[in-house]
This record gives structure tokens, sequence and C-alpha cells, in this order.
């Protein structure tokens, strides 16, 4: 894959760091500031390489235009460390169960920040901002 593919969220330093700083008993804490770094890395280095999103067709309105952005979840990343060989399937499985329990248990997002309540009524399309 390119280094500039629009697709791509995983770059050779953001694994490096990944790799250097996880360890089987890495706390949620320190998993979730890991997951911080990481997303904070990808959005840097795709702004300094001016790597833009891909353009898509919305299937719920077919506006066309750019993507998100993507970014890091916890679970990715957690994904990642099966994906590239950084720790062993089943240990992966396992640290998926208990992360989707412990963000349940203390009502955490996709990205381990305090989950907010979805407003009834809002948009189904972010880019749909038509007053209705």
């Amino acid at each position: 894959m390119p280094a500039g593919d629009p697709q791509r969220t995983w770059f050779p330093e953001m694994l490096e760091l990944l790799r250097a700083r996880w360890h089987v008993d890495l706390p949620f804490a320190e998993l979730i500031e890991l997951r911080d770094e990481l997303d904070t890395m990808l959005h840097r280095i795709r702004a300094e390489r001016h790597i833009r999103p891909p353009v898509i067709k919305c299937p719920g309105c077919g506006h066309i235009g750019e993507a998100a952005e993507p970014d890091v979840s916890v679970r990715a990343m957690i994904f990642s460390l099966g994906r590239f060989d950084m720790a062993p399937a089943e240990q992966v499985k396992t640290l998926e169960k208990r992360w989707a329990a412990y963000r349940k248990q203390n009502g955490l997002d996709l990205y381990g920040e305090s989950a907010e309540p979805s407003e009834a009524g809002a948009p189904a399309c972010a880019h749909s901002n038509v007053a209705g």
C-alpha cells in the first residue's frame, strides 16, 4: 500500500510506538492513553503528508465527498496487535472481550472517553445539515 494511501490508518512509526509500549498487563487507563497518542500521531502524519480522506458516495443520501478522517479506536488498536503479530490471536480475543466489558461497565465510547447520550433527531449523515 503506498505511503499516501487515503484509506491507510497504520503507519510504520505508529506500529513502532505500539510495539515499544504494548505489554500484556497494560492497564486499560494506559491502553487508552496509548490510543490517544496513536490517534494524535495518525492525524499529524496525515496532515504533514497532505493525505486527504478518500472520496465516497454516502449510501444514505447519495452525497459525494470526502469520507471522515480515520481515527484509532481502542478496539482497532487491540485488533492491530494480532494483525501485526504483536500478540497471539487468543490473547487479542481475550483482551477484546475484557475491553468490551470494561467499556460497558464504565460507560465509555469507542475511544475510551465518557460516552455522551446520542441526540434524538440528529441527522443521519454527518454532512447533512439541512434545516428541516
